[in-house]
């Protein structure tokens, strides 16, 4: 694969308190690199990685993994309008960072308007469950992801279990989310960049066609 070459970039943002793990679960992601210490994120962090959401069709991710701690949250709210995607990400181990999970998605929220970011909830360290040391069930996860209108899953940076598809979720739902206008390219808001646009509009149409086509279909059964 060539990786100069790309169709759409999306920026993802990293969400979380500080040491839930947002930085291991990149590193795994494009990496796939496990560290068992790792310093904090100050400020800021940048990965790139690429994907092909369908056949011919690349995407460059950009992510910002943000640091979790409030004396950095001026620099971190500053990344919140040009991201189009994020991954919510708690400690199912601690209960606090659980807890937080609201308040992180209603400061994006109220921030980012009038764009949207497509979001996903992501209950990190599932490896910790053997041990007992579960402190979130996965049903109160569930149910709040259900009420944020997120899809939820659980990962584990140290044994890699869950950290490609959680990732591909998001990514997945940011091009759905394009190619059904409920994301929308806008000048100026760099969340999405098109490489071409022509492409984007076919796309849509072809969709919107064959939506038709099946709905007449199941008119006339």
């Amino acid at each position: 694969m060539d990786l100069t070459l790309w169709q759409y970039q999306f920026r993802i943002i990293m969400l979380g308190d500080s040491t839930v793990g947002k930085s291991s679960l990149l590193k795994r992601y494009t990496e796939d690199l496990f560290l068992e210490t790792i310093n904090q994120t100050v400020g800021v962090d940048f990965y790139v990685h690429f994907l092909e959401v369908e056949p011919g069709v690349r995407v460059k991710l950009q992510f910002w993994d943000t640091a979790g701690q409030e004396r950095f949250r001026s620099v971190t709210r500053s990344y919140y309008r040009n991201s189009v995607g994020g991954l919510l990400v708690f400690d199912l181990t601690n209960r606090a960072s659980f807890e937080h999970i609201r308040d992180w998605h209603a400061e994006v929220c109220e921030r980012v308007q009038p764009q949207k970011v497509v979001f996903v909830l992501v209950g990190h360290k599932s490896d910790m469950d053997i041990d007992g040391d579960r402190a979130v069930s996965q049903e109160e996860a569930e149910r709040l992801a259900g009420q944020l209108g997120m899809p939820y899953t659980e990962a584990s940076a140290k044994t890699g279990h869950n950290v490609r598809e959680a990732f591909e979720m998001v990514t997945r739902r940011v091009y759905q989310g394009l190619l059904s206008e409920e994301v929308q390219l806008q000048e100026g808001w760099d969340g999405i960049k098109c490489a071409a646009p022509q492409a984007l509009l076919e796309r849509r149409a072809s969709m919107a066609q064959a939506s038709s086509t099946k709905k007449e279909k199941k008119c006339c059964a």
